[in-house]
């Protein structure tokens, strides 16, 4: 059974005015909960999954604005998770549809410290334990993976987190999708005319804290001769020593770029009529900087 919650009623019962606007099938149970912090008040934005013993999805998705959620599932054992940003996460178990066993109730996530920001000054991207990967769809089927095997870039931490800055320079023909035939034609005028853009850059002097670990690293990407404003949501993953006793820090960012809005538009349309090559690719960056005294 769940380990830390309050107030709680036995799964599978509903108030009456649950019971006037949902129907539910003869098997069906109702499995609810309320998500609160330690002054009960509710998650916003807590995300919960309820599996079956052997780890199955059963149901998924995002607490409502009041902390709550809803869900019918057939009788049975469920766990249930509950994550939220600057939360512990919550792991549990419970008997659905037992009138002898008690429901969810009340769930208490405690907060937790965010991870320490990087002391200001100048740092510098290791690229040895770094990495700049991508996927694009293709033949609207299955998801082809790549990354840039070659880029530099450089992060000046300010006083105030906010308003530091980064820059990173990517070399264009280092892109490396595991197909040599394939790469050429991404280095190709086609796409990526690494002769005539020889890089990739991102520049950027807008940090936006979220909450928690969570950040907005918003700059300029330059990619094929265009220039355009990119948002990158970020996580950052805290502080770390290095082997040679270095300061380290590591962040996670991810974002989503349509091609064509860098120019990138050849196309080829197989017979059914599906194109060979989506049209958004997803990027993300996972991160390692070094502090240079």
């Amino acid at each position: 059974m769940f380990g830390r919650r309050r107030g709680m009623e036995p799964a599978g019962t509903s108030s009456p005015q649950t019971s006037a606007t949902l129907t539910l099938p003869p098997t069906a149970r109702l499995l609810s909960c309320r998500v609160l912090d330690t002054v009960h008040q509710p998650v916003r934005q807590a995300t919960f999954e309820v599996t079956d013993p052997i780890g199955r999805r059963i149901v998924s998705g995002e607490i409502d604005p009041y902390g709550g959620f809803t869900a019918a599932v057939p009788e049975g054992e469920y766990r249930l998770s509950v994550t939220a940003e600057g939360y512990a996460p919550f792991h549990g178990a419970t008997l659905v549809g037992d009138p002898a066993q008690p429901g969810t109730g009340e769930i208490i996530l405690d907060a937790v410290e965010p991870p320490l920001l990087p002391q200001p000054g100048h740092w510098e991207l290791d690229p040895t334990h770094s990495s700049i990967a991508f996927t694009a769809r293709h033949i609207g089927m299955a998801r082809i993976r790549g990354r840039f095997n070659t880029f530099a870039g450089a992060v000046r931490i300010a006083e105030r987190m906010e308003d530091s800055s980064m820059h990173v320079i990517i070399d264009a023909a280092s892109i490396d999708t595991g197909l040599r035939l394939r790469d050429d034609h991404l280095r190709s005028a086609d796409f990526l005319d690494a002769v005539r853009h020889p890089t990739v850059e991102f520049y950027s002097e807008r940090f936006i804290h979220r909450s928690g670990s969570r950040w907005t690293v918003a700059g300029a990407l330059t990619l094929h001769g265009v220039s355009l404003s990119v948002t990158l949501d970020a996580r950052y993953l805290g502080l770390g020593t290095g082997l040679d006793g270095e300061p380290r820090a590591a962040c996670r960012a991810t974002t989503e770029l349509h091609r064509e809005d860098f120019a990138l538009n050849w196309q080829s349309v197989l017979a059914q009529g599906i194109a060979a090559i989506g049209p958004s690719v997803d990027v993300t960056l996972d991160v390692q900087i070094v502090h240079k005294a």
